[in-house]
């Protein structure tokens, strides 16, 4: 195990360095990445949020699917 740890180590330490660059375009993808992490945290809170809310019995949480508020529909005579 010494041994390949050691090789590795060795391999590492002497690497060239690199000739790259961040274009525009890598800079727009790494922005936009950091904007779709903070929605995708804030609504992982929000959800979550809700739920210990609901468990202390704060209010109960309200889905936008129910029933309750859509409109009703006439009868067929």
């Amino acid at each position: 195990m010494a041994k390949y740890l050691l090789s590795a180590l060795f391999a590492i330490s002497f690497s060239a360095p690199a000739a790259a660059y961040l274009d525009p375009g890598t800079g727009s993808m790494i922005l936009q990445g950091i904007i779709a992490g903070i929605a995708v945290a804030g609504l992982t809170i929000k959800n979550y949020w809700y739920r210990i809310r609901a468990f202390f019995g704060k209010e109960t949480p309200t889905s936008l699917l129910d029933d309750d508020d859509l409109p009703k529909k006439p009868e067929d005579s």
